[in-house]
């Protein structure tokens, strides 16, 4: 029993021994082990298009694919939209962090929604690309011939939303129109079957969509707005000011990815939009590429971005842009440019110039 004692007690001693004696130092000459790394923090970041994922979504989707977004330290998910005036709501309402939507919509959202405004950041179409299509036979020549005709659009299409500044620029009422509310896939096919006399669609959209439905090009008839003497800017990335204050450093990286995937489809559309087909298989990919140059020729690239680079806004015609739009929309107040718009979040005007500039 003693002996058992004994054994206890040292084994005891020893342990208890070893439990406060220091480490032993490192040999000489060898430095002590580091402590293993801290994970880099990640923010994950849902994104929602305006519209379906097309040609023109590419800048976005080269910065996933190619993992421009994870070397910012970003988690970021890209869904689809139905319409600026949805994707606009869904920012607002906590579902998405930030998305991508015409920023006049957004302007009647803010003034109506004070308390869930929200604050573009990047403009990537510097002319709005808001269309009225119709077709030679409807005999509409001029937008003064809309009158008492049938348009078809979704309720969120951002051209429908700003039917009423366009009519008040070419000097028609703007209720002297029925419209036709319809899902997006069937706009330009009721244009092409005769139910409507007319839509309205992004310049690219309605193009190919009524090539599509097997109208001739000769007998499409277009309005876009920018070339009515509407100087509007168009789609823009915006979040919720709270959001961009709370997670300034992963906007600024969010911005910087974009920066690079809009420079490489300027560079290669036909490689940009293979990359789109790589998570939407079922886009023709001849399609997408023409649709892709053309929203680059008339929206992308104009003389001011070849100026001022990617996401960039000229102030003064950021100010005419917003009275334009409180006048068209009648709103009760008109917006102050910087609660609309800041450039806080972009890169340094070199890394936001177009490729060979």
């Amino acid at each position: 029993m003693i002996k058992k004692f004994a054994l206890s007690f040292a084994v005891a001693v020893s342990v208890a021994a070893c439990a406060t004696l220091p480490a032993a130092p490192p040999p000489a000459g060898q430095q002590p082990a580091a402590a293993p790394p801290a994970k880099p923090k990640v923010t994950h970041i849902r994104f929602a298009l305006d519209w379906a994922i097309e040609g023109p979504s590419a800048p976005f989707l080269i910065a996933l694919d190619k993992g421009y977004f994870a070397e910012e330290g970003l988690s970021v998910v890209i869904d689809r939209g139905t319409g600026s005036a949805g994707t606009v709501t869904k920012i607002a309402s906590g579902a998405y962090e930030m998305g991508y939507a015409d920023i006049n919509s957004m302007i009647e959202f803010n003034v109506k929604n004070p308390d869930k405004a929200l604050q573009a950041i990047a403009i990537l179409y510097n002319n709005a690309p808001m269309t009225v299509f119709t077709l030679k036979d409807k005999g509409i020549n001029s937008p003064a011939d809309l009158v008492g005709k049938k348009l078809g659009a979704p309720a969120g299409d951002a051209g429908r939303r700003l039917f009423p500044l366009f009519a008040k620029q070419v000097g028609i009422d703007p209720n002297s129109i029925e419209w036709v509310t319809m899902e997006p896939a069937l706009r330009e096919a009721a244009l092409a079957k005769g139910e409507v006399d007319a839509i309205t669609a992004f310049y690219g959209s309605g193009w190919f969509g009524l090539l599509r439905n097997k109208v001739a090009p000769e007998d499409i008839v277009a309005f876009m707005y920018a070339e009515q003497g509407l100087p509007l800017y168009g789609n823009a990335v915006m979040a919720s000011p709270k959001f961009l204050q709370e997670n300034e450093e992963a906007v600024k990286g969010f911005l910087r990815a974009l920066a690079r995937g809009w420079q490489e489809a300027l560079a290669d559309p036909a490689a940009a939009v293979e990359i789109i087909k790589r998570r939407e298989p079922l886009i023709d990919a001849e399609i997408e590429t023409q649709r892709l140059k053309m929203a680059i020729e008339k929206h992308f690239l104009t003389e001011e971005v070849k100026k001022n680079g990617f996401g960039a806004a000229d102030s003064e015609r950021l100010t005419n842009n917003i009275t334009l739009v409180a006048e068209g929309f009648e709103l009760p107040v008109t917006p102050k440019p910087e609660e609309i718009f800041t450039d806080k979040y972009l890169p340094a005007k070199e890394l936001r110039m177009p490729p060979g500039m």
